[in-house]
């Protein structure tokens, strides 16, 4: 009996013989599949904010893609601004409308088996990097 319990609590440690599937876990934690997750989930944000605008607004956000990139773009009647985020060879570069870097993301699959977002030195879940990416955009004097 004593056996039994040991191997429940290694099960739940991750220890011995767990059925934790890190496999498919990290291959979903994969540079691409982390990309596309990000531009989903900004298509929706980009969706949702439209949606929370006044009417007659002055301004509207739209989503652009052209080859790896994805584009977010603030259009007013006197300005437009955009954030871009781009596949490159290690990460995810997050730029500004002059094309400046603002930060780079790379994927890190933790000891807890979750996927995870190195910025900056930090872990990030997706909704997190969105948030450093758009909330100047999507909220500065609007």
């Amino acid at each position: 009996m004593n056996d039994k319990v040991n191997d429940k609590a290694n099960d739940k440690a991750g220890n011995g013989k767990s059925k934790f599937d890190w496999v498919t876990e990290r291959s979903s934690c994969s540079l691409p599949k982390v990309f596309n997750t990000l531009r989903l989930e900004v298509a929706e944000d980009v969706k949702t904010r439209n949606a929370l605008r006044p009417n007659n607004s002055p301004y509207e956000f739209s989503i652009a893609e052209k080859g790896e990139d994805f584009t977010i773009l603030l259009k007013t009647k006197d300005a437009h601004k955009s954030v871009t985020f781009s596949l490159a060879q290690h990460g995810i570069v997050v730029r500004d409308d002059n094309g400046d870097p603002m930060f780079e993301v790379t994927p890190t699959f933790s000891d807890e088996g979750k996927c995870r977002l190195n910025v900056n030195g930090q872990e990030r879940e997706t909704w997190q990097v969105r948030r450093m990416a758009l909330e100047e955009l999507m909220f500065q004097g609007n």
